[in-house]
């Protein structure tokens, strides 16, 4: 019953959670709104390796055929001291187009214990043309020690990307990778 943004910053304590939300609001550009509003944003966070990462998204969801497109995405991670800045960008970059494959499309399939998925024909990664626009923001704490950067945003993939199709489409998909055929049955 409220803003997504507004009810995690109400409920987390954690100030540096606190601070990794607060910078991606603002590169976003959030403005508040109870979901769904239609509008496909997501927002999601987490930790990894003691790193907070705040993930926000927008995504165009075709409910005719299920298909999410997903517009941009910027992620906020306080990784402590960063020595490389450019590096720590393109590793959370790769990260979050890592992540784009497990929420929308990488699925293994079995049957009788036997494997499904022997290639790319079946098992489908991120394509260069899925890739949205990307921002990134790495919160200054130089006097913190440096703390792995490459993996935080990909914990989020999956909830954000959820949380922007809630949001544009009113129906919740609760497993992933959120195909074409889990959309159009959530909505139905």
């Amino acid at each position: 019953g409220m803003d997504p943004l507004e009810f995690r910053l109400k409920n987390i304590a954690d100030k540096k959670m606190q601070g990794v939300l607060k910078a991606a609001a603002e590169k976003f550009g959030w403005t508040a709104a109870k979901a769904p509003s239609g509008r496909g944003f997501g927002l999601a966070c987490g930790s990894d390796v003691s790193v907070p990462v705040a993930l926000m998204a927008e995504v165009e969801v075709d409910k005719k055929t299920g298909h999410v497109q997903v517009k941009r995405v910027v992620c906020a991670q306080d990784m402590g001291l960063v020595i490389n800045p450019d590096g720590a960008i393109m590793q959370a970059e790769g990260c979050i187009t890592m992540g784009l494959g497990y929420a929308l499309t990488e699925e293994i399939h079995f049957k009788g214990g036997e494997v499904l998925d022997l290639d790319f024909g079946t098992y489908e990664l991120p394509r260069f043309s899925w890739v949205p626009k990307i921002d990134i923001v790495l919160i200054e704490a130089s006097d913190q020690p440096s703390r792995g950067g490459g993996e935080p945003g990909i914990i989020c993939m999956g909830g954000v990307i959820a949380n922007a199709v809630y949001d544009a489409i009113g129906a919740r998909v609760l497993q992933i990778p959120l195909t074409p055929e889990r959309i159009k049955q959530a909505l139905a």
